[in-house]
């Protein structure tokens, strides 16, 4: 399917019919994983987990995070705004850079693959609202499992030489972001975030490649923002707009949304909401099992292979632990460092179950710097439900 085509197709058709979200006071703190995926597919998507079709938001199932690099049809989407253009040529299509810049100038596609130098990250993408749902009270915002996030290839143009192109003038500061999505009510705000000049370095690239095919086209297809080590709510997609300002413009999705309380705990409680706040930026340090998947039964004495994937911003996962006994003891996963510090590092744990009945385990992940995921329990609240990376749990049966 030509991608200019993409939304002639009905995508009313795969939406799935979605059971409770709600969760009860003292039920569990992790985060849900009894969704279903749908019985339909999105085009270029294999079924995922979906909970909207406008905006299309669709999570990727746990199995998912067995493997290191997350496959395009299987990546999860999550856009703000319901309307996504239906009709993209990437033979027109341009990026526009304007501001505080010495030439106000326009890109294309084929420029940007053409006329500068292409590089490539591997990094992890992530929703700051991932494993929302198990917070309790519920917060606000879509109650996703863990299955917010994936990790991908991506090719393109680094954001700094497209600035140097454009020349930065003296006093510039801040870099607003913009995309193709529109809101479907006027007095919505766009999707637009801001940089700091200084926060850019050499892995922050305007994508057009994931995976070595263009991107999909609901991962932000022609073009989208790429900054490793940071949540997913500053990757705008379908870019197409870059303004260089001297000060920071106020704006709704910077000054409003994807905030936690700006004090150690990151936490407040549902009846009272802690000021100031703080934007979320960099990921915490965290891990997912991707096998086994909870209420799978494994065979008495059989030899279960433990998988999954541990991440951080880019400081680098030291160790992945597993235990067996509810966090009583812990042991070393045997790690696979294969794709750079901003990527998944994969960890795998042989286990022999000798018991019949439940078994569940656990994995925690620690970084270079000793921070480590906390049990779930001790995980503070925020009203946006933001930032959880509680210690990860599957509970399988030893038949």
């Amino acid at each position: 399917m030509k991608r200019r085509e993409f939304f002639k197709t009905s995508l009313a058709a795969s939406v799935a019919v979605l059971g409770s979200t709600s969760l009860s006071a003292g039920e569990t703190h992790q985060p849900r994983d009894d969704r279903k995926v749908a019985d339909m597919a999105f085009p270029e998507k294999r079924p995922l987990i979906t909970y909207s079709d406008r905006p299309p938001l669709l999570e990727s199932p746990r199995s998912t995070f067995a493997r290191g690099i997350t496959e395009n049809d299987e990546f999860f989407v999550r856009w703000h705004l319901p309307d996504i253009p239906t009709h993209i040529d990437p033979d027109t299509y341009k990026i526009k850079i304007d501001g505080l810049v010495e030439n106000e100038i326009e890109i294309t596609l084929n420029e940007l693959k053409n006329d500068f130098e292409q590089v490539e990250v591997t990094a992890v993408l992530q929703c700051g609202g991932n494993s929302r749902s198990a917070f309790d009270p519920i917060a606000g915002g879509i109650q996703w499992g863990s299955g917010a996030m994936g990790c991908a290839k991506w090719k393109g143009v680094r954001l700094r030489d497209i600035l140097n192109k454009a020349g930065l003038k003296k006093g510039a500061h801040w870099i607003g972001f913009n995309g193709r999505d529109n809101a479907a009510y006027y007095e919505t705000p766009n999707f637009v975030r801001e940089l700091e000049v200084e926060e850019l370095d050499d892995h922050v690239i305007v994508a057009y490649e994931m995976n070595g095919e263009d991107l999909p086209y609901l991962n932000g297809y022609p073009l989208r923002l790429v900054i490793p080590g940071y949540y997913s709510d500053s990757w705008v997609k379908m870019l197409s707009h870059i303004t260089v300002t001297d000060k920071y413009k106020s704006l709704f999705f910077m000054d409003v949304a994807y905030r936690v309380p700006d004090n150690e705990c990151e936490c407040e409680t549902p009846e009272h909401k802690f000021k100031p706040t703080k934007p979320i930026t960099t990921m915490n340090v965290k891990s997912i099992i991707g096998y086994p998947e909870n209420g799978m039964k494994v065979y008495h004495n059989s030899h279960v292979v433990v998988r999954g994937v541990a991440f951080d911003d880019g400081t680098g996962i030291k160790d992945v632990f597993v235990s067996v006994d509810g966090g009583k003891t812990w042991d070393n996963a045997e790690l696979k460092q294969e794709h750079g510090r901003y990527a998944y590092t994969e960890f795998r744990y042989a286990y022999k179950p000798v018991d019949y009945g439940k078994l569940t385990f656990m994995a925690k992940a620690v970084n270079r710097l000793g921070e480590e995921q906390p049990f779930a329990k001790d995980i503070g609240w925020n009203h946006g439900g933001y930032k959880y990376n509680g210690i990860d749990e599957v509970t399988v049966e030893i038949v």
